[in-house]
C-alpha cells in the first residue's frame, strides 16, 4: 500500500498499453475511507506551439481529429518522443505540421489539460522570428494552414468555435504579453 494525497493505492494494475497511452486500474482506499477503483490514463507528454509573426497574426492547423470526431482549429501540438527534450519537440512539430521554422522561442506555462483521471502535460511555446521550411506530416495528417490576427482567434475562443484547451491558454496569455517584441 502506497500514500496518493489523500487516496492509498492497494494494487494497480495495466489495463492497455500503446506507445501513445497507458490504461491502469488501481484498487484504493477513497479519502473517505472506503474501499474503490480508479482508472489513470497516461498520454504522451507533448507540446503546443503557437507561431506568431510580426504583424500579430498566428498560425494555426485545421484538421479533423478522430476523437472528438469533427475539424478542431487549433496551435501546433504533438508528442514528445522518448529522450526528446519539449523545445526540440516544439521545434520539429512546427516545421512538420505548418512548414515553418522560429528564431525565437519563449516557453509560456506548462499545464495539464486534464486533471480527475488522465496524466497528460503539454509544454506551451510562443514561437516568432517565423519563416518557411518544408513540412513533413505524418501520414495520418491532413492539415490546414489557417492564419488570423491574435484578436480574432481569441474572438474564436469566444463564440466557442476554438475549442482545443492548451491552444485557448496559448493564444491568451500571447494577448498578454502584448508585442511580439515583449515575448522574445
Amino acid at each position: 500500500m502506497r500514500d496518493h494525497g489523500p487516496w492509498k493505492i492497494l494494487a494497480s494494475r495495466e489495463m492497455y498499453a500503446d506507445r501513445y497511452v497507458q490504461v491502469e486500474l488501481d484498487q484504493v482506499i477513497r479519502p473517505d475511507k472506503q474501499p474503490g477503483q480508479h482508472v489513470v490514463v497516461q498520454m504522451k507528454a507533448g507540446v503546443c506551439v503557437l507561431p506568431l509573426d510580426e504583424r500579430g497574426w498566428v498560425y494555426l492547423t485545421s484538421e479533423f481529429h478522430y476523437a472528438i470526431g469533427r475539424i478542431s482549429l487549433e496551435a501546433v501540438s504533438g508528442g514528445i518522443e522518448p529522450g526528446e527534450d519539449p523545445l526540440e519537440t516544439a521545434r520539429r512539430e512546427l516545421q512538420e505540421e505548418l512548414g515553418l521554422v522560429a528564431t525565437h522561442w519563449h516557453p509560456l506555462v506548462r499545464l495539464d489539460p486534464y486533471t480527475t483521471i488522465i496524466r497528460s502535460p503539454v509544454q506551451l511555446y510562443l514561437a516568432t522570428g517565423l519563416a518557411p521550411a518544408p513540412a513533413a506530416p505524418e501520414g495520418t495528417e491532413l492539415i490546414e494552414t489557417v492564419c488570423l490576427p491574435l484578436a480574432e482567434a481569441i474572438q474564436r475562443i469566444h463564440c466557442g468555435e476554438l475549442t482545443h484547451a492548451p491552444t485557448c491558454v496559448a493564444l491568451l496569455m500571447a494577448a498578454a504579453i502584448g508585442s511580439t517584441k515583449e515575448a522574445v
